[in-house]
């Protein structure tokens, strides 16, 4: 008998060769039906593929990222089941599930996928799907492998061997498509019952201009109809909120190529909310003790050698600049300055917690590839902060910058987040990670526990850590159920002693001080994206670039009108008045249309009675009032920061 342990740690006996499959049945009928994958030792495996040792389980359904990732992964050979069924002799590169769908590349010869070939794809792919064919795993040798595509006279695939090592090939077939293919997969086509192929595109062969340009085609599908419905109004939702969209409309930020790939460019508005996050960010951290600091944007090579970032990071940095016989390069983190400003003056046991922040420009080479908007840049603006502390110090330090992080939830309106502890892999230490075992195992372990007595949500990734130490990625999920990378908290046990950091004891001896990395509202560019999506460009009253627009019915109101304005702006409301001749309704409508939040309506009655009609973005009349009533009902809400 074999012993296989559950997640909640209860232990269990099968015969060996038992399934993930025949262990979830075991269970109940339920559950496995609902199987599609099971993690084993760590490891994701086939359900239908037999365990021979003890070993640890966890069964994947779709509600796990694992499970939704097999499942697209297997939808992915039945899409190209179905092309090769109406496109005979097409040829295929790689199919890997993303992170919502799947895409196969593949090489069509002449032939050109049109729309309507989608929907024919489509149809095929329900066919093939309601035959329930199984995935079945086929392990062979690497010459059987070779031998098989070399008949086929599939380059794509025998190069990809090419790359594989000379053990174990693994095979997947369902129906009548064969594929290379390492897995996992679910174990029948009849799991897929609803399919939506999205798009068409061109996909260099491995990424290579110079290489032959194949045809790339995107898919989504799901468990059931109601869930493929349900992701398709939210994806008509999430056009409607792109932040590229709205950062156009709205006036937010601009790129050109004479600046350059990545290289934002902020316009009046987008810059009067850069200036707001900030203020929210220098109040906090003023009160949380916090002093600001200022570093340059650039540093000598001999900097970024001893802090371990070229070693570690060059890939990510821009090429250094040689002058006066040095090497200078763009700072693509504000860490090492940082550390610098720690050692310039002495410090004792009485000066730590040491905290300093800076909005810190940094440069990152990102691949013209994955730039994306505001999302991917190669310029950032970071809210970026270190705090030197002892080891005493630490769970309370870092326990206050994820109470920082909270603040920040409940004033954007951000209701689901996930705190993702991000580790080293053991295999890589002197390669990816630092080379210090014990240091990785005490550190990971002690923010493990202050994310366990905070009671948040986290889950644990292996392989995703600095190179310096663990590390919290923040994931928070805008309204429409996007999940974005905000922000990160992270410990450094490493550069103290590279950059020889001490501080005096209480009985006078040195120390090197625990650094942690924290930068809660992430970068402008993401953050910026992120809220122009959450809120569909909305945004409240005090982030909105314009506050108010005053908006006189005709000329003859106009003088009133400017008065308005005047005692607006003298309240430090953010105002403007629209003297246009047009009708009020016009007038009404491009304001909706530019989303400021409050309209005032200046007409004849308002002048007679010495009042302003009030409207709210979106909800249209909110009554008649006083000027001087309008001004201190809207700093309220500004100054509370409200969400509207």
């Amino acid at each position: 008998m074999i012993k296989i342990t559950f997640p909640d740690g209860a232990v269990r006996e099968y015969q060996p060769g038992a399934t993930s499959l025949d262990i979830a049945k075991s269970i109940s009928e339920g559950l496995a039906r609902k199987v599609l994958a099971a993690s084993v030792n760590g490891e994701v495996w086939d359900a239908s593929r037999p365990i021979n040792n003890d070993s640890t389980l966890k069964l994947l359904t779709w509600n796990e990222k694992d499970g939704k990732s097999t499942f697209w992964h297997s939808s992915a050979h039945l899409m190209a089941e179905a092309v090769e069924s109406l496109f005979p002799g097409v040829k295929f590169w790689v199919g890997p599930p993303v992170e919502n769908g799947f895409y196969y590349d593949m090489d069509l010869g002449d032939r050109k996928i049109s729309e309507e070939d989608l929907h024919a794809l489509e149809k095929k792919m329900n066919e093939l799907a309601k035959t329930n064919s199984p995935y079945v795993r086929k392990e062979i040798s690497k010459a059987d492998a070779i031998d098989y595509f070399s008949k086929k006279g599939d380059e794509y695939k025998l190069d990809l061997l090419q790359g594989l090592d000379d053990g174990k090939i693994t095979f997947y077939t369902q129906g009548g498509f064969t594929d290379l293919c390492r897995g996992p997969h679910i174990p029948q086509t009849g799991l897929i019952k609803a399919i939506k192929l999205t798009n068409i595109a061109g996909a260099y062969w491995k990424g290579d201009e110079k290489n032959k340009q194949l045809t790339r085609i995107y898919g989504i599908t799901f468990p059931t109809q109601k869930e493929l419905d349900e992701y398709l109004l939210m994806l008509e939702e999430a056009k409607k909120r792109d932040h590229r969209k709205l950062g156009k409309e709205l006036g937010i930020y601009t790129m050109d190529d004479d600046v350059g790939q990545g290289l934002i460019m902020w316009l009046p508005n987008g810059t009067v909310v850069i200036e707001e996050l900030e203020k929210l960010a220098k109040e906090t951290e003023s009160a949380a003790g916090y002093k600001r600091v200022v570093t340059p944007h650039i540093a000598k090579e001999s900097m970024y050698l001893t802090s371990g970032h070229l070693p570690y990071y060059a890939d990510s940095m821009y090429p250094p600049m040689e002058l006066d016989g040095e090497k200078y390069y763009l700072k693509s983190m504000n860490c090492p300055h940082h550390h610098k400003i720690f050692a310039a003056e002495p410090k004792s046991y009485r000066d730590l917690p040491y905290r300093i922040a800076e909005y810190g420009t940094v440069y990152r080479y990102e691949q013209s590839g994955e730039l994306f908007g505001l999302m991917r840049v190669r310029c950032l603006h970071m809210n970026d902060a270190h705090i030197y502390c002892t080891r005493e110090q630490f769970a309370s330090e870092f326990r206050a910058v994820n109470e920082m992080y909270q603040k920040y939830f409940r004033i954007f309106g951000i209701d689901k987040y996930v705190m993702r502890l991000s580790l080293h892999s053991p295999d890589k230490l002197g390669k990816k990670y630092v080379n210090a075992p014990e240091l990785w195992k005490e550190t990971e372990e002690m923010v493990r526990q202050v994310l366990i007595e905070s009671n948040i949500p986290y889950v644990e990734v292996q392989d995703e850590a600095a190179f310096y130490g663990p590390k919290i990625d923040v994931q928070i999920f805008s309204v429409i159920g996007r999940e974005f990378t905000l922000a990160t908290n992270q410990v450094d046990f490493s550069q103290g002693r590279s950059f020889k950091l001490e501080y005096t004891t209480a009985d006078n001896q040195t120390e090197t001080p625990l650094i942690i990395h924290r930068a809660p509202l992430g970068t402008h560019e993401r953050f910026i994206g992120f809220l122009l999506e959450h809120y569909a460009g909305k945004f409240p009253v005090w982030l909105a670039p314009l506050q108010v627009k005053v908006l006189p019915i005709s000329d003859k109101f106009s003088d009133y009108a400017q008065n308005v304005l005047e005692s607006l702006k003298n309240a430090d409301i953010r105002a403007e008045i629209d003297n246009r001749h047009e009708k009020i309704g016009r007038k009404i409508r491009d304001t909706e249309m530019a989303k400021v939040p409050y309209m005032i309506i200046i007409g004849e009655k308002e002048v007679n009675e010495g009042k302003i009609a009030v409207r709210r973005q979106g909800k249209g009349d909110a009554g008649s009032t006083s000027t001087e009533s309008f001004i201190k009902e809207i700093r309220e809400e500004i100054k509370t920061r409200s969400a509207g």
